[in-house]
């Protein structure tokens, strides 16, 4: 919530929309009257667990994922993949580039993670995914 909060401040005014899983901390009671609020919206939101958009995790997901709101979420599905991917990617960046280095500026850091992509493109393969889906047993 407090990153949702500190990202969309950096431009008030900007359209954002946010890409998470389906945490319930994704659909809080919190981040609808936050959106609410940075949107302008003035609609009543209900009692948590009881009315309105407020009701049910469900509900606040509906308003949250709105393409009419300036601040909207976007729900990847259960077991996605691709999420997965993306993160496997982000944690080789981290290791292999990030770790152990500072930068002076924004323009320095860009500069250097598109070398990076650059020479690892040259090796790059597909990444092995191996989920079957098949829910593991406790």
């Amino acid at each position: 919530m407090e990153a949702v909060k500190a990202l969309a401040g950096t431009d008030p005014q900007a359209p954002w929309t946010f890409i998470c899983d389906g945490l319930n901390t994704h659909k809080s009671e919190a981040l609808v009257r936050f959106v609410a609020e940075a949107c302008g919206l003035s609609e009543e939101l209900g009692k948590k667990g009881k009315t309105g958009i407020l009701k049910s995790m469900e509900s606040r997901a509906d308003f949250l994922h709105d393409p009419s709101h300036r601040i909207r979420f976007v729900y990847t599905p259960k077991h996605s993949s691709w999420m997965n991917q993306i993160e496997i990617w982000f944690g080789i960046i981290n290791r292999k580039l990030l770790k152990r280095k500072s930068y002076l500026s924004t323009e320095e850091l860009e500069a250097s993670i598109l070398r990076f992509i650059e020479q690892y493109n040259l090796t790059a393969h597909p990444f092995k995914w191996t989920y079957a889906g098949i829910p593991l047993a406790i």
